[in-house]
Parts: structure tokens; C-alpha cells; sequence
């Protein structure tokens, strides 16, 4: 009898969770018109979506051809270091020099060894294939937790873009590496781990320089989250891993490390360019050109955090000082349990839902700025701001941009980043609708709300 009790005991917990389960299944069988148009259904949409996602990996592994284009000079590049050189401006492959730093050496060098020195590239693409799936979960957890997309655009996400598959499982480039790091570091800032977040953003840093793209939006956050004084430990964090990582090669030859991986005006080819081909080639590769790009992404980016980041109605040199000492002081955390589905597997316990969206608006935008005013895109850039554009399109509130609308933003970027070679059509193409989208950011309701200064006497 005791022995019969005290299985139904141990049973209980499992019993409950099953019955949780099944009680969440049944509601959105019965409410399942609303389960593509229901944020709340995001987990339950992602996991389907990546069962089909484990499908789809394999048949384009065994069945696209795969095509050479930088791993062979990837593998080159990292034997270089393994066969003992760290002059940087001495190690290069079959495309030319080593551009990138020092993480991107360390993390090669673990698949060069991981696929017998490079040659088995079959290994190399299911390595590839589960970072793809990787991906996809840091992903689906960041949109779960902000809550403002409906399910029915990850579809669109996952399975309807072969550019995206191609770039992971294909072509083996470098960006998707550098991306999963900056989607857990994404994922780490939600859940308010900022020291190892900044780490993760600075080990995405090193792998590929795109990651700087989010760096000012990371900086408005800390600043906006610790004052300038609690904000320098943590970009003491990343400036401290650069150097731990590149401390080999920075021994032999800083000049020629710094110069190589950390290059901000090396050149492009026109021939690449996905982005600039309505230009004249002259013009593309003009130095001035370069300088007035650069000078607009400065000034959005400073509108943006004027106008847009920053929305405690004081002034934006407030970010330097202390929280406690500002006029608005920090908000304490709150739980955000997704509406009609109160279960503590369904609630965001870390923050309030206004936080999650500052964090991920901040960050997301950061990067789509610098995206718009880029010298040049080249088509692995895509991964860039792939799964960033549902949020972009979806999370501010648009009347006039319709469901319809954006997934024909979605449709029109996607086929200009499939047009090979590029045309100037796709490139006007590809331009304007990174114009309707940062029109949208500009003009539409934030999805955070601005924060109104208490006056001492509410105090």
C-alpha cells in the first residue's frame, strides 16, 4: 500500500506536466484559426517548423550540389597557423589574405581537424546543418519572448528561403558562425546576463566584423542599463577577450593583425556587389562615396537614438550618469505571462515584455541601419539581417503597411538577394524596401512606451 502511494507520488510531477501539456494542445486545436496569427503559439509553431527544418537540412545536403567558394581558403588560412606562422599579414588561401580575427582562426581550426584537414566537406555540411538549426532555436526563443510576431511569418523564415540554406549547408561561408554567437549573446541580454552576453557579442566579434553592426545599439543598452561608471566593466569584457584571443598573432605582428582583421576601409569588388549595382562602377569604388555613406549611417543612427532608443523624455547625455540618480529610476522586474496561456512554462520571468522589446528594437534596428548604408552587400551578407526582418516588419504597428504588405517586402527581398548576378533592378529592388521598412521604424509607434519622468511630488 505505502510502496503503491509512493510511486502515484513520484509519478505526480510528470502526471501534471503531461496534463499541462495536453490542456495547451487542446486549446489551440480549438482555437487553431488563431494559431498562425497568435504570438502566444510561437514555441508550439517552432518546434513543428523545426521537425520540418531537420528534413529539409538533410534532403538539401544529400540531394543540392554543393559549391566551392571560401572553404578550401578558409582550411588554407588555418593550416598557415597550425604549421606555425602568426604574422598575419603571411597567412592567406586560394582568395586572398586572412581579413578576419583571431576567433574565426580558433573556430576553423576545431572543424579543419573536425573534417580530416578540410576534405570531408559532407561532415563540414552536417556541422553546418545543425548550426543552422541552432540558429533557428536562439531565434524562435527571442521571438517568443518579445511576443509581437505572428506565427505564421516563420514559415517564411524557415522554409521558403533557399538563399539562406544555401549560405549554411552550401557554401560553408563564415557568417552564420559569427551570427549563432550574436544570437545567444541576444538571448544572454534578455535574461539580463550582460557580462556574459558582452562576452558572447565580443567571441561574434571575432569571428566576422559585421557583428560591429549591433555594437551601438549595445552601447546605448549599457549605457541606458548602467550609466557610463556600471557600463565600462562591461566593455572592459570585450576589449579584454579581443585581446586574449589575438594575443598570438598580436606578439608577432600587431601592426599587421590590426591592420589585416580589423580593416574598416578595405575595398570591395563591384562584381559582388548585391546592393550598388545601378551604380557606376567608378562611383562604387569612390573613396568619397565611401564617406557620405558613412556620414549617413552616423546621422541615423544618432536620430534614432535621439528620437527613437532614447524615451525617458530627459536628455540623452542622462545615460552617463548613475540609474539611481537619474529623474526616471530603474523599473524593478516583472513577470510577462503570455495572455490566455497563464503556465509558468509560458511566462518571461527575467523582465517585463517593454524591456524584452527595448532590448531586441534597439539591437535589431542598430544593425538594419547599417545594413541600409553598407559600402556593398555580397550575397553571404545575407544571414546578416535574414532573421532579423520579421521582427523589423512585424513588432511596430503600421496601419498602412498591411500583413500583405510586408510579406511582399519579405518576397521582394528575398528574390533580389536570389538574383544572380546581381541587376539593377534588384538592387533599386532591394533598396527600396529597406526603405519602407527603416520608414516604418521612423514613423511608427515604438513598441517599448516612452517612459514618463515621476515628479517629486508623485515621490
Amino acid at each position: 500500500m505505502a510502496a503503491g502511494l509512493r510511486k502515484r507520488g513520484r509519478a505526480g510531477p510528470a502526471t501534471r506536466a503531461a496534463g499541462l501539456c495536453g490542456q495547451w494542445l487542446r486549446r489551440a486545436w480549438q482555437e487553431r484559426r488563431l494559431l498562425l496569427l497568435e504570438p502566444r503559439y510561437t514555441l508550439l509553431v517552432a518546434a513543428c517548423l523545426c521537425l520540418a527544418e531537420v528534413g529539409i537540412t538533410f534532403w538539401v545536403i544529400h540531394r543540392v550540389a554543393y559549391t566551392e567558394i571560401d572553404w578550401k581558403a578558409y582550411m588554407a588560412e588555418v593550416e598557415g597557423v597550425i604549421n606555425g606562422t602568426y604574422d598575419y599579414t603571411q597567412l592567406q588561401g586560394d582568395t586572398g589574405p586572412l581579413v578576419y580575427p583571431a576567433g574565426f582562426v580558433y573556430i576553423f581550426m576545431g572543424l579543419y581537424y573536425a573534417t580530416d584537414r578540410g576534405t570531408d566537406i559532407r561532415m563540414a555540411q552536417h556541422i553546418f546543418a545543425v548550426l543552422y538549426l541552432s540558429t533557428l532555436l536562439l531565434v524562435f526563443l527571442i521571438y517568443h519572448q518579445t511576443c509581437k510576431v505572428p506565427p505564421f511569418v516563420f514559415f517564411f523564415m524557415c522554409c521558403a528561403s533557399y538563399r539562406v540554406h544555401s549560405i549554411f549547408m552550401l557554401r560553408l561561408f563564415n557568417d552564420p558562425v559569427a551570427m549563432v554567437l550574436l544570437f545567444l549573446s541576444v538571448n544572454l541580454l534578455l535574461a539580463q546576463r550582460w557580462s556574459w552576453g558582452c562576452c558572447c557579442f565580443s567571441l561574434a566579434v571575432s569571428v566576422k566584423m559585421n557583428v560591429l553592426l549591433f555594437a551601438p545599439g549595445l552601447l546605448f543598452l549599457l549605457l541606458t542599463k548602467f550609466g557610463l561608471r556600471g557600463a565600462l566593466p562591461k566593455l572592459g569584457i570585450c576589449a579584454i577577450l579581443q585581446v586574449v584571443l589575438g594575443l598570438p598573432f598580436l606578439l608577432e605582428n600587431p601592426v599587421g593583425y590590426l591592420s589585416r582583421a580589423f580593416d574598416l576601409g578595405r575595398q570591395f569588388l563591384f562584381r559582388w556587389t548585391v546592393n550598388w549595382r545601378f551604380l557606376p562602377e567608378a562611383l562604387f569604388l569612390h573613396r568619397a562615396f565611401h564617406l557620405a555613406l558613412l556620414t549617413a549611417h552616423l546621422s541615423v543612427l544618432l536620430l534614432f537614438a535621439l528620437c527613437r532608443w532614447h524615451r525617458t523624455g530627459e536628455g540623452i547625455l542622462s545615460l552617463l550618469k548613475d540609474p539611481s540618480k537619474r529623474k526616471v529610476p530603474p523599473q524593478p522586474p516583472q513577470t510577462f505571462v503570455l495572455p490566455a496561456l497563464k503556465s509558468p512554462y509560458l511566462s518571461a520571468p527575467a523582465l517585463g515584455l517593454d524591456h524584452y522589446l527595448q532590448i531586441v528594437s534597439t539591437l535589431f534596428t542598430s544593425n538594419f541601419i547599417g545594413i541600409c548604408f553598407s559600402r556593398s552587400l555580397h550575397y553571404q551578407f545575407y544571414v546578416w539581417y535574414f532573421h532579423t526582418l520579421p521582427y523589423l516588419l512585424w513588432a511596430t504597428p503600421a496601419r498602412w503597411l498591411t500583413h500583405l504588405l510586408r510579406l511582399l517586402v519579405l518576397g521582394l527581398i528575398e528574390l533580389s538577394w536570389n538574383t544572380y548576378p546581381s541587376t539593377s533592378c534588384s538592387s533599386a529592388a532591394l533598396h527600396a524596401c529597406h526603405a519602407v521598412i527603416l520608414l516604418q521604424l521612423w514613423l511608427g509607434p515604438q513598441p517599448f512606451p516612452k517612459t514618463i519622468p515621476h515628479s517629486k511630488k508623485a515621490h
